[in-house]
């Protein structure tokens, strides 16, 4: 039988589109809860030992998916992480329900309008989006925010700085964590 954990103690995942900023939010709210902090893309790397344009070259998206879904599933059955998800992760359906059985999840929305304004800035190292068009990257946006959509919170972030987000989460966990596991 398994051992309930308490939701004080649950790790909190981030997910959202490419460039919307769960890693900058992550490492903060990692910060102001003292947890953790781990970057999927971050332990690809390491486990590759090369960069995630890299990968997605040399040993392929599938060998790439396989590895993420296997990190993911190792790091959201542990207590007291903050958890980045790159923007493709939680297209898995194992990694949707391992991340919602045992985790907060925590969808950082953005709209089309103001994340392509961010595009420049996050192409280059996006394996995901090379060689696309805008309007290909465009249909892939709103086909993955469908997916994003099995949440237990969402967060619009549009016209908050990754400060007024991680602040946001914070409080909100705060109130949750009194609402459902007082002492």
């Amino acid at each position: 039988m398994k051992k309930r954990v308490s939701i004080r103690e649950k790790s909190i995942v981030f997910i959202g589109f490419m460039g919307v900023g769960k890693t900058t939010v992550g490492e903060l709210v990692a910060k102001k809860l003292y947890r953790s902090f781990i970057d999927i893309d971050k332990e690809i790397e390491k486990f590759f030992n090369i960069p995630i344009v890299d990968v997605f070259k040399i040993v392929g998206e599938k060998a790439f998916r396989e590895k993420e879904k296997e990190i993911i599933k190792n790091f959201c059955t542990q207590k007291l992480k903050v958890i980045s998800l790159g923007g493709g992760a939680y297209l898995q359906e194992e990694v949707r329900k391992v991340t919602l059985e045992n985790c907060i999840v925590i969808f950082l929305d953005i709209n089309w309008e103001t994340w392509k304004e961010r595009l420049n800035i996050i192409i280059d190292s996006r394996p995901v989006l090379q060689g696309l068009t805008m309007e290909e990257i465009e249909e892939l946006f709103y086909k993955r925010q469908a997916i994003y959509n099995s949440h237990h919170s969402k967060l619009e972030t549009d016209h908050l700085n990754a400060d007024e987000i991680a602040d946001d989460i914070v409080e909100s966990l705060k109130t949750a964590y009194e609402i459902y596991d007082p002492h």
